[in-house]
C-alpha cells in the first residue's frame, strides 16, 4: 500500500479571496533561509536580494487593483497587509488607507484579483528576477525554490485587528531574536 501525502488546507473554505478587504500575509523563503539582509540594532538592513523583493512588492499596486498597507521584509520572510479594492473603492470592515481612482487605469491591470493570484505573481516575478541575477550578477543560487510553496494569510475583520497587525509588522525587526521564523532560535 502506498502512502499519499495530503496537504493541509489552510484557506477558509468557500471564501472568495478576491472579495474586497484587508489581508495579512506572510511569505517565507524555502527552508526559511536568510536571504534578504540582516537585523542590525533592531532594524532590518536589506541586501540586493531584499531590495529586489521590496521592488516587486511595491509593483503589486501597478499590476493589480490593490493597495499596500504596512509591510516589512525580514531576513527570510515578508509580512504585509494587502488591501483588495473594488472598482477603485476600498471596501471591507477595516478602515481605508486611501482610495485608488479607476480613471486612467491600465487595461492590463486585473480589476478583480484573488489573493492567491497576487501572491503567485509576486513569487514568480521575484524568482525570475533572482534567477537573472544569478546568471548576470553572480548572486548565490538557491536550492530548487526561492519561496516556500504556500503562504500564511489572515482576513482582517476590524480596526482593532488591523492596528494590532500593523504594530506586529512595525515591531518585527525588534523581536527577531524571539521570532519563530528565525532559525537561530
Amino acid at each position: 500500500m502506498t502512502k499519499s501525502h495530503t496537504r493541509k488546507q489552510i484557506r477558509l473554505k468557500k471564501y472568495d479571496y478576491s472579495q474586497p478587504g484587508y489581508y495579512f500575509v506572510t511569505i517565507c523563503t524555502q527552508n526559511r533561509k536568510n536571504m534578504f539582509g540582516e537585523i542590525k540594532n533592531g532594524q532590518m538592513v536589506l541586501n540586493n536580494i531584499g531590495l529586489l523583493v521590496k521592488k516587486y512588492w511595491n509593483k503589486l499596486i501597478d499590476k493589480f487593483n490593490i493597495e499596500l498597507d504596512k509591510y516589512i521584509i525580514m531576513p527570510n520572510h515578508i509580512h504585509g497587509i494587502i488591501v483588495i479594492n473594488n472598482n477603485g473603492r476600498t471596501h471591507g470592515s477595516a478602515p481605508t488607507t486611501g482610495t485608488t481612482s479607476s480613471v486612467g487605469v491600465d487595461p492590463c491591470v486585473d480589476p478583480h484579483p484573488s489573493l492567491g493570484k497576487i501572491i503567485q505573481w509576486f513569487k514568480t516575478m521575484t524568482t525570475n528576477q533572482y534567477i537573472k541575477n544569478v546568471k548576470n550578477n553572480n548572486w548565490p543560487p538557491f536550492n530548487k525554490r526561492l519561496w516556500q510553496r504556500n503562504y500564511y494569510e489572515h482576513i482582517i475583520r476590524n480596526k482593532t485587528e488591523l492596528n494590532k497587525i500593523r504594530e506586529y509588522i512595525r515591531s518585527n525587526p525588534e523581536m527577531w531574536g524571539k521570532d519563530e521564523n528565525n532559525l537561530e532560535n
